[in-house]
């Protein structure tokens, strides 16, 4: 067994050194944090087809320019996510406005002010809803004059192209990049609804199942694949669901604040994962148990400066 080395802080430490710092610290999570880098780097070094999965939450905090920094530096090879973060990429690329709140408000007069609440972030009514809703209405508009029938991804590298000079938008840079983002959930949330409304009056129709074989033609081509998870819920469970055909994943991460014994998939750990064939019983897995606003950055900036190195 590896002893416990007690370390101490200094001012210059770079990035790496503090993730090093974690390795040495161990307990409870800090050991954790430095397994998910080493396997994010060798992941990232040696897969062919890489996810990166998220809920839509995080992209209401600014966090999101670190989510958009991953794709634009070329990581990920697929994004899947929820309606969530198409809805707050587009309202916070239009200027909306996003503000520091806290989590004890009174929400009842946050409401008489015109004001949402996610965690402690303040999100201004009109530059919501009624923004995402202009926004895509118009391209759906747009859309309609090149053709009928659009998969989802295309639709959002289109969103893309109107954000691309915003360079904290997710949906810009993964136009750049022409990396797909996958929303199997797209009617959940104000941009799927708004491509709904406007259907009835521009006929506009989606092929959803362009987008699933888009990642059939991914997973079946692919050798080796990888996945960062942050969070649960439906974009995780399509992000391994897939991995399954290609007789699990060979390395994953997952980043959650969800606990397992309720039985629910945004807790379960990837050694359930195997039982269904969606991690490979050999995979390199680890899980991080915390916020990923707090441990997402620190993973991010010691990537990046690992990975230019090599």
């Amino acid at each position: 067994m590896e002893r416990v080395v007690d370390r101490r802080v200094w001012i210059s430490m770079s990035v790496w050194d503090l993730i090093e710092l974690y390795r040495d610290i161990h307990g409870f999570m800090a050991g954790h944090l430095y397994r998910g880098y080493e396997l994010l780097v060798e992941m990232i070094s040696r897969s062919d087809l890489r996810f990166l999965s998220f809920t839509g939450n995080l992209v209401s905090t600014g966090l999101r320019g670190v989510l958009a920094q991953l794709v634009d530096e070329g990581f990920f090879d697929v994004v899947v996510t929820t309606c969530g973060t198409i809805d707050h990429d587009i309202a916070r690329s239009l200027g909306g406005g996003y503000y520091k709140g806290f989590f004890e408000s009174d929400d009842e007069d946050l409401y008489r002010r015109g004001f949402h609440r996610l965690g402690n972030i303040y999100i201004e009514l009109k530059d919501y809803g009624p923004a995402v809703e202009r926004f895509t209405h118009k391209l759906v508009d747009e859309l309609v004059s090149l053709k009928r029938e659009w998969p989802v991804y295309e639709i959002l590298w289109r969103a893309g192209e109107k954000l691309s000079g915003d360079p904290n938008s997710i949906l810009g840079a993964a136009f750049k990049k022409k990396i797909p983002i996958i929303v199997p959930g797209i009617v959940d949330g104000a941009f799927g609804t708004a491509l709904y409304t406007r259907s009835r009056i521009s006929g506009i129709r989606i092929d959803l199942f362009a987008d699933m074989d888009l990642l059939a033609e991914k997973i079946f081509r692919s050798k080796v694949s990888g996945a960062l998870i942050i969070g649960g819920r439906i974009s995780k469970h399509h992000t391994i669901w897939w991995n399954q055909f290609k007789e699990g994943l060979d390395y994953v991460l997952y980043i959650t604040t969800a606990v397992e014994w309720d039985g629910s998939l945004s807790g379960a750990h990837p050694r359930e994962a195997i039982s269904w064939g969606k991690v490979k019983p050999e995979a390199k897995r680890a899980v991080i148990y915390g916020d990923a606003t707090i441990i997402l950055p620190i993973l991010a900036a010691g990537l990046i400066e690992t990975l230019r190195k090599k």
